[in-house]
C-alpha cells in the first residue's frame, strides 16, 4: 500500500525530534529500569503522545501515514541515545500484517485506539518451546466453533505480553498433516488479550536483558471470527509480511546502538589518557572503532534499500535479512570495540558499556538467528541446496 515519502530534510527533522524527546530520559533513567526489570512506561507514553509510535498507521486512522524507513529513523536514534526501543518497536513490525492484510472493518476498530495509545498492540505471538525456529512446526490451535476460534497452547520468548492490549497471533487451523504444504493451515489473529486474560496465564522469564520477557498459555481462548486476519490458513504468509518489517526495523535498532557505542568509544579514547597520550592515539583501540564503523555505515545502506522496497511494496526478503544480519554483526563488532576501549570501566553498570553490549548481543539471535540469515541466504538468494 502507498505511503507518504519523506525528504532528507524532513527526516533530518524526525532524527531532531526524537533525539530532543530521548534526551529527557538520559541514561541514568535507562539503568534504573535495567537493574529494577521494569517497563519504560513513562517513555513509551511520551512516544505515543508524540505520535511516533503510530508513525505507520494511516492518517485516516489518526496516524502519521509515513514508512518503515522514517519508522527506521525513530528508533535508531532511540538506541543511540543510550536507550531502548524493544519496548515499542513491536506496534510498529506488526502493521506489517495488519495494514496489508487486516479488513478494512478491523483497522477502523483498532487502529485508532492503537494511534491514541488507548489500546497497545506490543505482542507478537509466534515463537513455540518444541518449535523454535520453525515455524511451520507450531502446535498452538484454534479450532473453529460456531462464529469463534478457540485457542490452546503454549508460545515462548514473547515480550511485553504483560503490558500489551493486543497480541498479533499466530496459530494452526488445520494439522499439519492434513495440508499440502506445511505452511499452510497456519492463521493469524488479533487476540484481545484483556477480553480474554482469566484464559491467560503470563509466566516472566529471567533474561539477561530488560525486554519484559514471557512465556504464556493458552486455555480455551476465544476468538471472535472477525479478528481473523486474512483469510484462513493463510496466516504464515501474513506473518512473513511482519518479520520483513520486523528484520528491517530490527536494523535500525541496532545501528542505533552501533553508532552509540562507536560515539563513547570516540569520546572516552579522545579523554583518558595513559602513558602520557590520549589512547585513542594507540592504533590498537583506533582500529576497531574505525572497522566497525566502516561495517555499520555499509549495513546502513542495505537497510535503507530494504525500506525503499518495503515501503514499494516490493519483496524484500532477501534485502531485509541482509540488513539484519550486516547490522548485527557490525554492531556486535561496535560493542566489543566499546568494551575494549573502556576496559575495566566497560564492565562498571555507571558507564552504560554493559548494559547497551547485552542488548547488542540479542539481536544476533533473535528475531531470527544470523545462522539462519546465512542459510536463507544460501538456498533462496545464491540457489544452493537447503541445508536443513
Amino acid at each position: 500500500m502507498a505511503t507518504m515519502t519523506s525528504t532528507a530534510e524532513e527526516l533530518d527533522l524526525i532524527r531532531k525530534s526524537v533525539r530532543a524527546l530521548c534526551a529527557k530520559f538520559p541514561e541514568t533513567y535507562w539503568r534504573e529500569l535495567d537493574e529494577k526489570k521494569a517497563y519504560p512506561e513513562d517513555f513509551i507514553k511520551a512516544l505515543t503522545q508524540e505520535g511516533w509510535l503510530s508513525v505507520l498507521i494511516p492518517e485516516e486512522y489518526g496516524g502519521a501515514g509515513l514508512g518503515i524507513k522514517e519508522a527506521c529513523a525513530i528508533l535508531e536514534e532511540v538506541n543511540r541515545s543510550g536507550g531502548n526501543a524493544g519496548a515499542g518497536h513491536a506496534q510498529m513490525y506488526t502493521m506489517g500484517a495488519v495494514l496489508r492484510h487486516g479488513s478494512k472493518e478491523q483497522k477502523q476498530r483498532y487502529l485508532p485506539k492503537i494511534a491514541s495509545g488507548e489500546l497497545r498492540l506490543q505482542a507478537f505471538g509466534v515463537t513455540e518451546p518444541t518449535a523454535g525456529s520453525d515455524t511451520t512446526s507450531i502446535e498452538t490451535t484454534a479450532v473453529k466453533k460456531g462464529d469463534r476460534y478457540i485457542v490452546n497452547g503454549q508460545k515462548i520468548w514473547i515480550s511485553r505480553a504483560e503490558h500489551s492490549d493486543l497480541m498479533l497471533l499466530l496459530a494452526r487451523t488445520t494439522p499439519k498433516e492434513q495440508v499440502a504444504k506445511k505452511t499452510d493451515g497456519l492463521s493469524l489473529f488479533l487476540l484481545d488479550m484483556k477480553d480474554q486474560k482469566e484464559n491467560i496465564t503470563i509466566r516472566p522469564i529471567d533474561t539477561m536483558i530488560n525486554h519484559a520477557t514471557t512465556e504464556i498459555f493458552f486455555e480455551n481462548v476465544e476468538i471472535p471470527e472477525e479478528n481473523l486476519i486474512g483469510e484462513e490458513g493463510k496466516g504464515f504468509r501474513y506473518v512473513l509480511s511482519g518479520m520483513n518489517a520486523e528484520r528491517i526495523l530490527i536494523a535500525a535498532e541496532s545501528i542505533g546502538d552501533g553508532l552509540y557505542f562507536v560515539d563513547k568509544s570516540v569520546q572516552y579514547a579522545n579523554e583518558r589518557v595513559v602513558f602520557d597520550r590520549p589512547i585513542g592515539q594507540n592504533q590498537g583501540v583506533q582500529f576497531p572503532i574505525s572497522q566497525s564503523f566502516m561495517d555499520i555505515q555499509a549495513a546502513q545502506l542495505m537497510m535503507q534499500k530494504a525500506a525503499d522496497m518495503f515501503d514499494n511494496g516490493e519483496n524484500c526478503g532477501a534485502e531485509a535479512n541482509m540488513a539484519k544480519y550486516l547490522a548485527t554483526e557490525a554492531t556486535w563488532k561496535a560493542a566489543n570495540a566499546a568494551m575494549t576501549t573502556y576496559g575495566g570501566y566497560g564492565f562498571a553498570t555507571e558507564y552504560n558499556i554493559e548494559r547497551k553490549f547485552r542488548e547488542a548481543r540479542l539481536f544476533i539471535v533473535a528475531p531470527v538467528t544470523n545462522n539462519l540469515v546465512l542459510s536463507y541466504v544460501g538456498q533462496h538468494v545464491l540457489g544452493l541446496p537447503r541445508s536443513f
